[in-house]
């Protein structure tokens, strides 16, 4: 079946204009660590996926889901050990006093869950975000993210701290803080003065989806003292920081503060539905009582058998240190290129978490989205799968499973000259 036919029939059955990636959709067949096949055989190395954060079909997560699944999977109104084993392990890699867990489907309840946590830990209703985070798709935690173009009463989101594009330029690190600190602020003072009582902020760890910028020094830490003396509560959204994708087992180690509610996802399962809000047992305790959450998929053995693997997988094989190894080699080939190619405007990011700020003026910071488009869609064309990302959709993201490599990163770096001299001529 060609890739014409399997398009038109998606949408007929899934409704035009379900997303796709790239100008010539992939008809994906195969996966086997950090490579995918396609239905023609060709193969493609997966810089994008974070998914199978351990790689595509790692043999002891395939093991671990047969094995349980032959043995026992229902939904969580019964007792069974290995649930809570997979809790405690997993509240054990997080700072105390993280110490109980809510177990759910999907980022986007694990994000409806801590926005309903802090509510009814706080008795506020008030949330602050970034006007570019991405936090899920549920009709409440939506709005997080429509908060800058369609405001909500009880949504207030401030500019995303950033070192590149500034609210003011020529300021030193410190005093960039205090400006981000001082929107901070705004909000909750807005909240007061709207008579809505404030819940607490929520935040990607890193700031994935607003493109990875350089955090001005010591925000974050400050940020959550602010939140935690307004009374409220501070949530670090670690769906894609967390499971040792920056070369700490969580985003918020890196950017140096503790939260108070942690949301996991994506990476738990390596690609079965598997997420999960972590905070102090008095806050869980409060939510239960208050809202009494039940999901029929979640806290179920299926989940724990596959959390536990992946778990055992990046502790056996070391990834921890691997993705900060390989992380630095590859940025470190991509500083190099950055003085010779123009577009490469900004390069930051940590461990397996890299993003290109494209431009078509370095100087003046002018964001290319057409150009990273097509930086994309030629090096898809050459077996090298990416995306783009960031505020202004201008980021090229480069996010591969755990376990690439060197010798992966090399490839890429040739493909990725190749691709500039190609679209842009000698540098």
């Amino acid at each position: 079946m060609t890739s014409e036919t399997l398009l038109e029939r998606r949408e007929r059955l899934l409704g035009a204009g379900t997303p796709l990636f790239y100008d010539r959709p992939l008809h994906l067949v195969r996966g086997d660590k950090v490579w995918l096949y396609d239905a023609d055989g060709r193969r493609y190395l997966d810089m994008y996926n974070n998914v199978p954060c351990v790689g595509h079909g790692h043999p002891h997560v395939v093991a671990a889901i047969c094995r349980q699944a032959a043995t026992l999977n229902l939904h969580s109104r019964y007792l069974h050990e290995g649930i809570l084993e997979y809790a405690e392990r997993l509240t054990r890699l997080h700072t105390a006093p993280l110490s109980s867990v809510v177990f759910t489907c999907s980022g986007t309840e694990a994000s409806e869950v801590a926005l309903l946590m802090a509510r009814a830990a706080t008795g506020g209703r008030g949330i602050i975000c970034t006007d570019a985070g991405y936090h899920g798709n549920s009709s409440e935690v939506r709005k997080l993210s429509a908060a800058r173009r369609a405001p909500a009463a009880e949504i207030r989101a401030i500019p995303f701290p950033q070192q590149y594009r500034t609210l003011k330029e020529g300021v030193t690190g410190a005093e960039l803080t205090e400006l981000y600190l001082a929107e901070v602020r705004r909000a909750i003072e807005g909240f007061e003065s709207d008579a809505i009582p404030f819940a607490g902020m929520i935040v990607c760890s890193i700031l994935a989806n607003e493109g990875l910028p350089d955090i001005p020094p010591g925000f974050m830490p400050r940020a959550a003292e602010l939140v935690r003396a307004a009374g409220g509560l501070f949530i670090a959204d670690e769906v894609q920081a967390g499971f040792c994708r920056t070369g700490r087992w969580w985003g918020y180690q890196v950017t140096g503060f503790v939260p108070d509610l942690v949301t996991m996802g994506k990476p738990m399962g390596n690609g079965l539905p598997l997420a999960a809000v972590a905070a102090r047992s008095d806050l869980v305790n409060a939510f239960r009582k208050e809202v009494r959450y039940f999901n029929t998929f979640a806290s179920s053995p299926l989940q724990a058998a596959v959390g536990m693997a992946v778990l055992d997988v990046i502790e056996n094989e070391d990834l921890c240190a691997s993705v900060g190894e390989v992380g630095a080699y590859l940025r470190d080939g991509l500083a190099k290129l950055q003085p010779t190619w123009e577009p490469l405007g900004d390069l930051r990011g940590q461990g397996l978490f890299i993003g290109i700020e494209w431009v078509s003026d370095r100087a003046a910071k002018t964001p290319d989205q057409s150009g990273a488009l097509a930086v994309t869609n030629r090096l898809k064309a050459k077996g090298f799968l990416i995306g783009t990302a960031g505020a202004l959709d201008n980021v090229l993201k480069i996010r591969p499973p755990l376990v690439f490599e060197k010798g992966h990163a090399d490839l890429f770096l040739t493909a990725f000259e190749e691709t500039l001299r190609e679209l842009y001529g000698h540098g």
